[in-house]
């Protein structure tokens, strides 16, 4: 562990860290996150494919790791910006019970299936350490379902602005750009996507909001018996500390990703953060 965290205190300070179960850029050479023997982990393949054409257009290197538990204030001290794409459970024993298949009620085992059940995987330490950086003039580039983060930590919330409520599943919707004067969206063109349309709370001044989107069929998503509407804040940017913080909603697929004005709000963001624009 030694040797690869020696080889860390090597990047320079504008590469970043991202989770998708998690993710890093640096200028210099990409280097290998440290395994973890003892987990079966996987990052899936479109999230490695869509950010590498995105740090490639931007002359940026970026590694990989699916080591959330990694994450600490050692480990993000040496980078700039932090990029997270994943959301805040973990399902230690599979995310299916038996009668969620049609086939396992005639399985001679089912009664020994283990149960279904999430829990967090962010610590208050962790909370604290992403806090910490921000604060101390790192940046926080929070994608997609990370939001859902915020339920499980009150200092990662304090510091991303918002927190997951709900998601209908993959339909098309709008997005609009509500300030055009950002340099994160000057430039950008409304847009439309095929992904999960996330509802967010928001706890930030609404001056920060650049994005909102909107199920343009009129359809609706429900939660708890509550109606949210076919309207959703989808983005937004600020200055935390010495810091800054980005979010934003729009999807997780390739498609969304790579929808030609979010990929470009994207290339935008990242200079933001990095104060390279």
């Amino acid at each position: 562990m030694g040797s690869v965290v020696s080889r860390r205190r090597l990047l320079k300070s504008a590469g970043a860290l991202a989770s998708a179960e998690v993710l890093l850029k640096t200028h210099g050479t990409s280097t290998s996150f440290p395994a973890d023997d003892n987990r079966l982990r996987a990052l899936a393949d479109y999230i490695r494919v869509a950010l590498n054409r995105l740090f490639r257009e931007l002359n940026l290197a970026i590694d990989y790791t699916i080591n959330y538990d990694q994450i600490s204030s050692r480990l993000l001290r040496p980078y700039g910006l932090f990029i997270i794409l994943r959301d805040g459970m973990i399902w230690p024993h599979g995310y299916l019970e038996p009668n969620d298949y049609e086939y396992s009620h005639g399985l001679e085992n089912n009664r020994d299936w283990p149960k279904e059940q999430s829990e967090p995987w962010i610590t208050e330490e962790q909370g604290a350490a992403i806090k910490g950086f921000v604060e101390a003039g790192g940046a926080l580039y929070a994608l997609h379902n990370s939001s859902h983060i915020s339920l499980s930590s009150k200092d990662y919330r304090e510091v991303m602005g918002g927190a997951y409520i709900d998601h209908p599943a993959l339909r098309p919707f709008k997005v609009s750009v509500v300030n055009k004067e950002h340099p994160i969206t000057r430039g950008v063109q409304d847009f439309m996507v095929n992904d999960e349309q996330h509802f967010v709370t928001y706890d930030k001044d609404p001056k920060y909001i650049l994005l909102r989107s909107e199920n343009i069929d009129g359809l609706t998503d429900i939660s708890e018996g509550k109606d949210l509407g076919a309207m959703a804040i989808a983005g937004w940017a600020y200055d935390f500390g010495k810091g800054r913080v980005v979010f934003t909603a729009v999807g997780h697929t390739l498609h969304a990703l790579w929808q030609p004005e979010y990929f470009k709000l994207q290339k935008n963001a990242v200079k933001w953060l990095l104060r390279t624009e």
